[in-house]
């Protein structure tokens, strides 16, 4: 079970930021899951969060979110950004997206107060498509995913700030997803302390769906 999953620890050989509660389903995730740990130089975070926080700045944080999911959150959607942000953005979608796949033209800001969190969800697919790359900045956390009929099939991500997690597929669709509160934010053995978290989510556009209809709900994550 995920939640005393600190007994219990596989990871994938040589990726320290990957656990999950066995062999299976770390080889089933191993594409639809992934996690590059700096990802982002200090100045290309720095650049990123400079040029959210005014927009941030002015947001409240918000306890009730509209699927009930979010907890102590600001969010926004992003589609003007400096050159040096665009560029980092391109690099995202090099990294997650395959050249067939359109993106959405915003870009989702989810900011998490040190003891905001999310709950156990699993994507819609009318609101995004197959794949969702999500950058980290400011604060370490750990991600959940739970097999939504198997629970004894869990997977752990360790988030550094600078990192880039993807989702895919499988990910998305089989496995909710979370990130952990602070009291229960452990990786195996090891104590990640939570602060404010920001995460920059790139979202691909669900089938059918034109990259200007309005009216496409982020996910949380």
């Amino acid at each position: 079970m995920a939640g005393s999953g600190r007994l219990a620890l596989w990871t994938v050989p040589g990726q320290s930021w990957v656990r999950g509660s066995g062999p299976a389903v770390l080889s089933r995730l191993r594409d639809a899951a992934v996690v590059r740990p700096g990802f982002l130089s200090a100045a290309e975070e720095e650049t990123l969060s400079g040029e959210l926080e005014p927009e941030l700045r002015r947001r409240r944080y918000e306890y009730d979110h509209w699927d009930a999911a979010i907890h102590g959150f600001r969010e926004t959607e992003k589609s003007r950004w400096s050159e040096a942000s665009r560029s980092i953005l391109q690099r995202v979608q090099a990294a997650a997206f395959g050249p067939g796949q359109t993106l959405l033209s915003s870009v989702h800001v989810l900011d998490l107060e040190p003891r905001g969190y999310i709950k156990p969800h699993v994507d819609s697919i009318k609101f995004c498509g197959s794949t969702i790359a999500g950058l980290s900045l400011l604060s370490p956390s750990v991600m959940r995913l739970v097999h939504t009929q198997e629970p004894g099939e869990w997977l752990e991500l360790l988030l550094e700030p600078g990192s880039l997690y993807i989702l895919r597929g499988s990910a998305r669709y089989d496995f909710s997803h979370e990130i952990l509160r602070d009291e229960e934010s452990f990786f195996g053995e090891r104590r990640v302390p939570r602060g404010r978290r920001i995460s920059v989510i790139c979202r691909s556009l669900p089938e059918g769906i034109g990259p200007g209809e309005p009216g496409q709900v982020p996910p949380p994550c």
